[in-house]
């Protein structure tokens, strides 16, 4: 939508134009003509020239947008009207107003923009303040080029070729549309196979916080012109492995009066494990803090322990390592550091006590007793177990069938045959045991 103010001059010149050269000029004197100036008449308005200029915006050499000059005096005090341009191509319709506020004389200019390419038929109405439409002058079809941006998707992936959980990754949404918005013909973006909701404001999408999984990605866009775009991009998101890494021992097996110190290596060429957690533990109690790569372990006492450390990257991934240390008693010892601590083993020369071979007799002689007390008895509870008991043996008649003792029977659709007790309870008749069981 543009409005040209023309100067005094500009104005000679068009009119003077208008009266030896009608180039681009529609002042056809027919009934059409004579109708529309009634018309306009009618309302204290006159159309002094109109004007259409086919223009080349983006100089491709091909015309590719229509400018409409207008040309009117009023006879009234003060005029409101509206121009509206209407442009069809095959079937589709847009348009585009002006409004134009004046006494006296005045001019304005509506553009027409290709929004296709082919032809396009155009025509120009005029509106009064109450919105309703005083004339309409039809204009030439053109055949133009579109220099507006058609719609136009891309998903951008911004990522290493590998892609880890955790690793920099980010897909930029490349989306243009001059043509829709141009005339209020927007569409409506849709986008699927985010593992998260994705708004129409949203440029980029970060996904290195996405899981680990395949994504095929898909961008959509249709405005209300009928023009669509889409985009698609693959990616593959993969699990970053689990913190690997080993310990370097020193002091493993040697004496408490010697130095002890435990080393986390890693085991992952270029990863850096600074910024991960490290949990260090002793017989499963957590010890404070969680950014060593050390610990010394000159502080326990003699025995086994179980030194364990718990590593967990920033996906909150975690690997556990354990080892059993061994530390022997110091070779100086005072006598209350020998009562607590573990006996130090000097080989050969390592004193023992005997036992003694009357203790073990005597030991089995009660574990040989023991064990026939409880066989012998296991036997006699054998020797009195007694079958359960299925009541009193029911009478079988002449014929082989059951005897109902007189009370009313029945056999239901799968062959099972009852029996009804005056109090109303039921019984049903076991083939294989020959018994009668209450139901």
């Amino acid at each position: 939508m543009h409005k040209a103010q023309l100067s005094p001059l500009v104005m000679l010149l068009v009119l003077c134009f208008s009266m030896v050269t009608p180039l681009g000029f529609h002042q056809e004197v027919s009934a059409e003509s004579s109708e529309i100036d009634d018309a306009l008449e009618a309302e204290g308005l006159n159309l002094i020239a109109l004007r259409n200029d086919t223009l080349d915006l983006n100089q491709d050499g091909e015309p590719d947008a229509i400018r409409v000059v207008v040309i009117m005096n009023t006879t009234n005090e003060f005029t409101n009207i509206e121009l509206r341009l209407y442009g069809v191509h095959k079937d589709r319709e847009v348009h585009d107003s002006f409004t134009m506020s004046f006494s006296g004389q005045s001019n304005a200019s509506i553009v027409y923009d290709a929004w296709a390419q082919g032809e396009h038929t155009l025509r120009l109405e005029i509106v009064n303040q109450d919105g309703e439409k005083i004339t309409t002058i039809q204009l030439p079809t053109y055949v133009l080029r579109p220099s507006l941006k058609t719609p136009e998707l891309l998903l951008d992936l911004q990522a290493p070729t590998w892609i880890e959980t955790g690793d920099a990754c980010t897909i930029v949404r490349i989306f243009a549309d001059q043509t829709g918005p141009r005339y209020a013909a927007e569409g409506i973006r849709t986008f699927s196979g985010a593992p998260f909701t994705v708004l129409d404001n949203q440029t980029s999408l970060n996904c290195s916080h996405w899981p680990a999984g395949d994504y095929t990605l898909k961008e959509a866009y249709r405005n209300d012109l009928g023009q669509t775009a889409e985009s698609w991009l693959n990616i593959t998101i993969h699990n970053r492995p689990a913190p690997a890494f080993s310990f370097d021992v020193i002091g493993n097996g040697n004496s408490t009066d010697e130095a002890c110190l435990i080393t986390m290596v890693p085991n992952m060429a270029g990863v850096d494990f600074t910024t991960f957690d490290k949990i260090w533990a002793v017989q499963g109690e957590q010890l404070a803090g969680t950014s060593s790569n050390t610990y010394d372990c000159s502080v326990l006492p003699a025995g086994v322990h179980l030194i364990s450390l718990e590593v967990i990257n920033n996906e909150q991934i975690r690997t556990v390592h354990g080892l059993n240390l061994v530390r022997e008693p110091g070779a100086d010892l005072t006598s209350e550091e020998a009562q607590t601590l573990p006996s130090r083993s000097f080989g050969e020369d390592t004193q023992t006590e005997s036992v003694g071979w009357y203790s073990i007799g005597a030991l089995g002689l009660i574990v040989a007793f023991i064990v026939f007390f409880m066989l012998v008895r296991v036997k006699d509870e054998g020797d009195h177990q007694n079958l359960r008991s299925f009541g009193p043996t029911p009478t079988i008649l002449a014929d082989g069938s059951p005897d109902p003792e007189g009370m009313p029977t029945t056999t239901d659709d799968s062959g099972m045959l009852w029996r009804q007790h005056p109090d109303g309870s039921m019984d049903w008749w076991d083939q294989e045991l020959r018994i009668w069981h209450k139901w």
